[in-house]
């Protein structure tokens, strides 16, 4: 086979800015027919997880990297001899290296930066590899090896010349169970293999419940438990699993931080030693706002739309917004310059498997109510799908974060980098509270706003917290302000 007849595929910027992805699984083999446009591996980068298509057409040469390993952007992963190529006078297999053994270089590339599937690969740094159990079928070439190792070194002449072990050939990959990406990452985390789980989705795709379903039965002959140990309260945030701890085994779990967290980790301590964060709380009573809530659901123009409290919290913030616009900034430490932004990407933190992600609305001040509510569903359907791309959570502007749904009264939020406030939403509950000269049940929440105090003094927050509030707490507002 001639050089040219080799392609080597190299992992692309899935995402402005991103160095590096997790290759979390491959779903081709060396020996493989690929066509142009077939996805071949799945890669978690610090945004999302994303399935790589091949360019072109051709038979999978050899894997550069197995699963679990983080590769920069711009490595080749994967060599595919292309259609046309001068092809060798018999097939051989391709020869898997010993786990100990460095990644199988790519082939050399000219000197001219090449184009990659999505961006241009610069990075050209090593890889970092965590262990791996090896291959079976390695494992067996090895063991002959050291059998015949063994026999000559002690002179055992053998009757006949020993033929070492024909290479071994790659069986065809069997049916690949049928689930979505979060799914797939909900099952790795819980240590399921998807295929033993009994799907019940539509077309036999396996939700998460099956994979639920298959931890709790390979679990129910351990759940006999001494009667004085009081039983486990139930999850209280369902989307983010995790796999039950059994006290009387190991002691600690380690977590590789990597993709999501790793990315949240990082910008949440720049933020906390970059921004001088500033909170104020507000406690009001959002009973009109609540009465309006069932109103809207009734209402035929929001026939088929999420609505609940978050869509008006977020209108009332909306409208703080329009009222005092310096608050939707951003501070340029190059050019030590404010800059003000005349939109708002209204930023809504989500709990997702793979950790907290901040998807934003484009241009939500230019969005009528049912507009809103239409972006705020399709939004939180996407993060809860694990398909959120990465363009959808760059360039925010603002931010709303509701630890309300978690029971939370309320919290101390930290910025996005790149964004000068973050509003928190407390729980909404019933509580005494003075109505019209008498003390009355009403429903009460608190909220929080941080800010950067670099370019928001205390009286710019000061006035966004009590216009949200006061929006929140007459409704009707909404007409008069907006």
């Amino acid at each position: 086979m001639t050089n040219a007849s080799v392609r080597e595929f190299k992992m692309p910027d899935v995402g402005e800015g991103l160095t590096e992805a997790e290759i979390l699984k491959w779903y081709v083999q060396p020996g493989d027919t690929v066509t142009d446009g077939q996805v071949v591996c799945e890669v978690e980068t610090a945004k999302a997880a994303v399935e790589l298509p091949i360019p072109y057409d051709g038979v999978v040469r050899s894997l550069h990297f197995p699963e679990g390993t983080t590769v920069d952007v711009g490595t080749s992963i994967i060599a595919v001899e292309v259609a046309g190529g001068a092809a060798p006078a018999q097939q051989e297999a391709p020869a898997v290296p010993a786990p100990a053994a460095e990644p199988e270089q790519p082939a050399e590339q000219p000197a001219a930066r090449q184009p990659v599937l999505v961006g241009y690969g610069v990075a050209t740094s090593s890889t970092r590899r965590r262990p791996r159990k090896q291959a079976p079928d390695t494992a067996a070439r090895q063991a002959a090896s050291a059998v015949q190792s063994e026999l000559n070194g002690h002179g055992a002449a053998p009757a006949a010349p020993v033929t070492p072990p024909a290479p071994v050939v790659p069986a065809a990959p069997a049916q690949r169970p049928l689930a979505k990406p979060p799914v797939r990452k909900l099952a790795k985390d819980l240590g399921v293999d998807l295929a033993t789980v009994t799907p019940t989705g539509p077309d036999g795709v396996i939700t998460r419940e099956d994979v639920h379903a298959a931890v709790a039965a390979a679990q129910a002959p351990q759940q006999a438990a001494p009667a004085d140990r009081p039983a486990a309260p139930a999850a209280s945030a369902p989307d983010r699993p995790t796999a039950p701890v059994s006290y009387d085994s190991a002691r600690e779990t380690r977590v590789p931080v990597k993709g999501v967290r790793k990315a949240t980790a990082a910008a949440m301590v720049g933020s906390a030693f970059t921004a001088p964060h500033v909170t104020e709380f507000v406690t009001v009573d959002v009973t009109r706002t609540m009465k309006l809530v069932e109103e809207l659901k009734q209402d035929k123009e929001f026939a088929g739309l999420r609505v609940n409290p978050l869509l008006l919290i977020a209108k009332a913030l909306l409208v703080a917004i329009r009222r005092n616009p310096d608050i939707n900034a951003s501070w340029d430490e190059a050019a030590q310059e404010i800059v003000v932004k005349h939109y708002v990407n209204l930023g809504i933190a989500a709990a997702t498997p793979r950790g907290l992600i901040v998807p934003n609305i484009k241009d939500a001040h230019a969005k009528t109510l049912p507009e809103l509510a239409a972006s705020l569903g399709e939004l939180v359907s996407t993060a809860r799908e694990g398909k959120t791309s990465p363009s959808a959570m760059q360039g925010g502007t603002v931010t709303i974060t509701n630890v309300g749904v978690f029971g939370v009264d309320t919290g101390t939020p930290l910025l996005n980098p790149g964004e000068s406030a973050i509003l928190a939403v407390g729980a909404i509950k019933p509580q005494p509270w003075v109505h019209k000269g008498k003390v009355k049940p009403r429903q009460v929440t608190t909220l929080a706003l941080s800010f950067d105090h670099r370019l928001v003094d205390g009286e710019l927050g000061s006035k966004v917290l009590a216009d949200v509030a006061a929006v929140l707490e007459r409704p009707k507002r909404l007409i008069t302000w907006a």
